[in-house]
């Protein structure tokens, strides 16, 4: 496993280099740059601008531009965020607590809510009850995030209390401990569930799909020709099996923490790096920009990984070896 680990880890180096050179080069390509506004303000001296430029190599070519921010991010550095006037890291502290907070909760009600109903509606093939997981699943996947959010916000407004917006209510440094984090569950809510809802249904159909096609295996009709219990054949046989398939899955939703939930962030004004990826973009902050990018290349490395990893865990017959 360690051996594998190390050569995926070196085949997606490559993969990383590309993204990172892609965006420089996108941010490069689109017209003006963020010192075009500050020359506008009299405020800002060109001797500011220009030292700036000198400082970052603005004013040298593109692939000696990306080399040194390459090589300043092998040392840590990711570049000086221009709009906040604070270093990269500085600014993607904060906000990547925040978007993992959010992710995270989306993440635990997805699969603690989602392989339940999936197990529920397979047990309950073609009666009312699978059926209406099916309109549930297919009005989740038809109906966009943004747009779920703000309907949710605003159903929210006319009949619940709920926080309509931020992380946290303006007396909360008032508060005590257990006062804050109260606070901020409240404010979770909308986007959590907003953000949960198309991959719980999702999960929920893939589930359903698994635990029918492992009841139809002759190791389950065995199981219960030998007379164990249903629950035993269900939990103990049937559902380890079925759910194999889904720990790739974990993967590519912890890549997508980062993704998914940008739009609902800003949508429910929530804190974190999809408003201050939107925010670089604008302002043609490019190394905040990068960083980002990077930052999420990262996260689908480690998420594939993972998900191998609790693959040979949840499964011992699986076994990671070179072919010849």
């Amino acid at each position: 496993m360690l051996k594998y680990i190390i050569q995926r880890l070196l085949s997606t180096l490559l993969l990383l280099l590309a993204v990172s050179f892609f965006t420089f080069w996108l941010m490069h390509a689109t017209p003006g740059n963020f010192f075009d506004s500050l020359k506008l303000n009299p405020q800002i001296s060109k001797d500011t601008i220009s030292r700036y430029e000198r400082l970052y190599h603005l004013n040298d070519p593109l692939p000696v531009q990306y080399g040194h921010w390459l090589i300043n991010a092998l040392h840590g550095e990711w570049g000086y965020s221009f709009y906040y006037n604070v270093p990269v890291t500085h600014v993607l502290g904060s906000r990547l607590f925040n978007t993992f907070i959010l992710s995270f909760t989306s993440l635990v009600l997805t699969w603690s809510i989602g392989i339940p109903l999936g197990i529920w509606a397979a047990l309950r093939r073609n009666q009312y009850v699978d059926r209406a997981l099916s309109v549930f699943a297919l009005a989740a996947f038809s109906v966009p995030g943004f747009f779920l959010a703000v309907l949710v916000l605003y159903a929210a407004s006319r009949w619940t209390g709920l926080p309509l917006g931020g992380m946290h209510s303006p007396n909360y440094d008032d508060m005590t401990m257990l006062g804050k984090i109260g606070d901020t569950l409240l404010h979770l809510i909308i986007p959590a569930s907003v953000l949960s809802l198309s991959a719980m249904a999702s999960l929920q159909r893939i589930m359903r799909g698994n635990m029918l096609s492992v009841l139809r295996q002759q190791y389950i009709l065995a199981a219960r020709a030998k007379g164990l219990p249903e629950s035993v054949v269900i939990y103990r046989h049937a559902l380890r099996n079925a759910f194999n398939p889904l720990v790739t899955l974990l993967g590519y939703e912890f890549a997508s923490l980062l993704s998914g939930a940008a739009l609902i962030e800003i949508v429910c004004s929530w804190p974190g790096l999809g408003s201050l990826l939107l925010t670089a973009v604008r302002s043609k902050d490019v190394y905040l920009v990068m960083s980002s990018t990077l930052l999420a290349g990262i996260l689908l490395i480690t998420g594939n990984i993972l998900a191998d990893i609790l693959l040979v865990w949840v499964d011992p017959r699986i076994r990671y070896e070179k072919t010849n």
